[in-house]
């Protein structure tokens, strides 16, 4: 057994089920006083959150990520139970160990080794949130509007998300997409369905317009990322029975969006399509997240060098993938990088993460540590 390995299992043990915490943050900050971290316990509604700083000075590093998981789903189809972290054939099993616990574990375990033997020229942080796998309304975007409104500004961070697809470190997320939702509510008027003169049928009236916003190109993408789709997830309308004309409809749709156009260009984009149909309809938006991109720079440099060092392989950047709590980080002009074990069983009946693995996690976010807060290191 290892500190990381031992400390990702006490995490899994505890049964945080989004917003629950289950007491995770506060191992967290015991384990992170004890190295001289200044803690902050910052509560939302039903949401903990977690704020620890080492140093005063920038710049500033910090290390984000979630203690809540996803619910297990049945437990009996499990080969172990989800909150009973099981050592079998090389791997980690349980409910959080690849979505995020492990990382977590192998931040923590890389910051007290780094530490062990180096003074950093800046700070390091820990942003933690029991919120990102829910609403997240009340985790990592309210730390960080707190943080901005006493003017604490983090210049490079690292999300401990599963990013990798067939070996460790093959892969990091430079950035994302961002997401906007719709949710479209069209009048008809209901009748019976043997007497059509005498009713409006929205799902008639509609589809056309639907089928134009299903087919249109909203941007072509660029080198970074591709281009916007638009995704229809869900339609309702009528009452169950057969002969009933409805008399409203209701579509949710989602945009994943590039840099390449804006949520305000979707908006204004969409509303002058179904202006062109003549229905009457209502539109309700939701923004997500916008889209980031952290370009080549010091935080990208010193990730590639530490994978390197310490997996020997050259990883790729990439934006694919959903949304993560590093989009309310990077509007403020942080640096946002996500690097963490593989994704291939994440949210699944028995996710696992390698126990090899959480090892050399542990050592590439200690060299990233390094080069980015070692005055010495120079990216070559």
């Amino acid at each position: 057994m290892t500190p990381t390995l031992d400390l990702a299992i006490e995490l899994i043990r505890r049964r945080s089920v989004t917003p629950e915490d289950a007491g995770c943050q506060q191992l967290l900050a015991k384990r992170l006083s004890a190295l001289g971290f200044t803690i902050e316990h910052l509560r939302f509604g039903e949401v903990d959150n977690l704020w620890a700083r080492l140093g005063t000075e920038g710049p500033l590093f910090a290390f984000a990520g979630h203690t809540d998981v996803v619910p297990s789903g049945p437990e009996a189809l499990w080969r172990s139970p989800p909150f009973e972290p099981t050592l079998r054939d090389g791997f980690l099993y349980g409910r959080g160990s690849a979505d995020m616990k492990g990382s977590i574990a192998a931040m923590v375990t890389a910051c007290e080794r780094y530490l062990e033997s180096h003074k950093p020229a800046g700070s390091i942080a820990f942003l933690i949130t029991s919120d990102e796998e829910g609403p997240a309304v009340d985790g990592t975007i309210k730390v960080i509007e707190q943080l901005e409104s006493r003017g604490e500004k983090i210049g490079w961070c690292l999300v401990g998300e599963p990013s990798c697809t067939d070996k460790l470190g093959d892969t990091i997320k430079n950035g994302r997409r961002g997401s906007l939702g719709g949710r479209l509510l069209v009048k008809g008027i209901q009748g019976h369905i043997a007497y059509p003169h005498l009713a409006q049928n929205p799902i008639h009236t509609t589809l056309p317009a639907l089928t134009e916003l299903a087919a249109v190109e909203w941007d072509r993408g660029n080198n970074f990322f591709p281009p916007t789709s638009f995704q229809i997830s869900n339609i309702h309308a009528g009452t169950g029975a057969t002969n009933v004309i409805p008399g409203g409809l209701e579509v949710l749709f989602n945009f994943r969006f590039s840099t390449e156009i804006t949520d305000t260009e979707l908006r204004q984009r969409v509303k002058a399509i179904l202006d062109t149909y003549g229905f009457e309809y209502e539109l309700e938006w939701t923004l997500s997240g916008q889209p980031f991109l952290t370009p080549a720079g010091r935080l990208v440099d010193a990730a590639r060098s530490a994978i390197r060092e310490v997996a020997g392989i050259e990883p790729q950047l990439s934006t694919s993938g959903g949304t993560s709590d590093g989009r309310f980080i990077a509007p403020t002009g942080a640096q946002v990088l996500e690097l963490g074990p593989l994704n291939a069983t994440i949210h699944k009946i028995d996710e696992a993460v390698g126990i090899e693995h959480l090892e050399q996690l542990s050592s590439i976010y200690e060299q990233i540590l390094v080069k980015l807060l070692d005055k010495q290191w120079n990216p070559t």
